[in-house]
């Protein structure tokens, strides 16, 4: 096992200035030479300076702090404000943090000078403070918010609160529902604690009652927002509740929502963002049975049909990637069979064959409906599952996670049905699987059930 990384070391805006100083009155350095031999002795030092200005010298005007500066007393010194002229200093500052280069170091800026809670408190006032002023600072938080120490800020500032009223207050403005829900994406991602937060201000209502109002895909942020929700992503605790989570959201009715969403097939800008949402909610037979019974296969389906036609690579993963999901159901299992799904499924990969990622996805679905199930298994060789596994094998040999899917597909097939051992073995899958099995250390597992289940003796070797 390698060595821990050390951990950085920190230091303040008023030392690294001091130490810039110095390398010009006591070591006779050029301002220029000054700044850049300070940030070169302290990155050796292992010194994060993350949030510290290092493009300007000691002194000279920063301009993302002078935009912060202004904010702060525009909010600050007054009761009352012109909305026009809060709302653009706030996008002036996101513009100066949302760029190529210098963007990711401004938002660290920001972040260590109090961007965060100054948003929250624009965002809070009760008086003076109209939607466009909130949405400008919506944004920022969307923006700013972004580490475990911003999220923590955000929470102590009552952000959770904040943001769910200004969703309940502007439920009929797309914008600021569009914004709103980009900072709950933003804040709960990561942080176990405010996700709890927001579901316990019941946002999964407010969501619902949002996707019923407005048109489907209106709201990008909005599918973005649910999947973050779901996610179990904070390292830092053991037992996440977004599993609890996830049924809520199902037992109102955010399920038939999504699929809804998924109906506009390839037309809606939000489809991939609805699959992905929906794969987070389906989290068991009872919601991933619902998302069937409510035309969600019937409608993933066409999709992945239209994505080959259309080439469009990035819908068809996302569509493979739910299909997987809900074939985990046995009822789903019959259901996409039925639906001729593994000849669909056969086809798309034939139409995007030249992309492995596309191919891996399509290999996990037949691997699960094969799983237990002799006559899928069948169908799935008569579809050409077996043809799909040695072509692709041979065709991407460097592609680790296409080689173990074919492994674990063809383990499925052949695990119950004796004649499509003989098929494949006739067709040389035997020394592919060892192939993949010799290259890739994360094959070994796979290549040798594949190979044990084949029947073969030597499946160790």
């Amino acid at each position: 096992m390698a060595p821990p990384k050390p951990s950085k070391h920190t230091i303040s805006q008023q030392a690294f200035d001091e130490m810039v100083s110095e390398n010009i009155t006591d070591l006779g350095m050029d301002p220029t030479e000054a700044l850049a031999d300070a940030i070169e002795t302290l990155t050796l030092q292992n010194v994060d300076l993350s949030g510290i200005i290092t493009s300007t010298l000691p002194g000279q005007p920063n301009p993302v702090l002078q935009s912060l500066d202004r904010i702060k007393d525009e909010v600050l010194k007054k009761t009352h404000f012109e909305e026009l002229v809060l709302s653009e200093m706030v996008d002036e500052l996101v513009g100066l943090c949302d760029v190529e280069g210098e963007g990711e170091g401004n938002v660290a800026v920001c972040g260590r000078n109090g961007v965060v809670e100054l948003m929250c408190e624009v965002c809070g006032r009760n008086g003076g403070m109209g939607m466009r002023v909130r949405v400008s600072a919506l944004n920022a938080l969307a923006l700013f918010v972004r580490d475990i120490q911003s999220t923590e800020i955000f929470q102590k500032s009552g952000g959770p609160k904040m943001v769910v009223s200004i969703l309940n207050d502007g439920i009929e403005n797309v914008n600021v529902l569009n914004s709103g829900f980009a900072v709950v994406a933003a804040a709960a991602t990561g942080n176990e604690v405010i996700k709890e937060s927001f579901v316990e201000l019941h946002i999964h209502e407010l969501m619902i009652n949002v996707m019923r109002k407005h048109g489907k895909g209106s709201i990008p942020s909005l599918y973005d927002a649910i999947r973050v929700l779901l996610a179990a992503d904070d390292n830092r605790v053991v037992a996440s509740q977004v599993f609890g989570y996830a049924r809520q959201f199902a037992k109102i009715g955010i399920t038939e929502a999504l699929v809804e969403s998924l109906k506009d097939g390839l037309s809606s800008p939000s489809l991939v963002s609805a699959t992905i949402a929906l794969k987070a909610i389906a989290v068991n037979d009872d919601i991933c049975r619902s998302v069937a019974e409510n035309g969600g296969i019937d409608s993933l389906l066409i999709c992945i049909d239209d994505a080959g036609v259309q080439g469009n690579s990035i819908v068809a993963k996302a569509c493979c990637s739910l299909l997987s999901k809900l074939a985990g159901s046995d009822f789903n299992k019959s259901a996409i069979v039925e639906r001729g799904g593994l000849n669909r499924l056969i086809t798309l990969s034939s139409r995007l064959a030249d992309d492995p990622s596309v191919i891996q996805e399509v290999m996990t679905i037949i691997c699960i409906l094969c799983l237990r199930s002799p006559g899928n298994a069948t169908l799935a060789i008569e579809a050409g599952a077996g043809d799909l596994a040695i072509q692709s094998m041979q065709k991407f040999p460097e592609a680790y996670q296409l080689q173990k899917n074919s492994c674990l597909m063809i383990r499925n097939l052949v695990a119950r049905n004796p004649e499509n051992r003989t098929l494949l073995l006739g067709n040389g899958i035997e020394k592919i699987i060892r192939k993949a099995k010799e290259n890739h250390k994360s094959c070994k597992d796979a290549a040798t059930a594949a190979l044990r289940d084949l029947g073969l003796d030597n499946y160790n070797s």
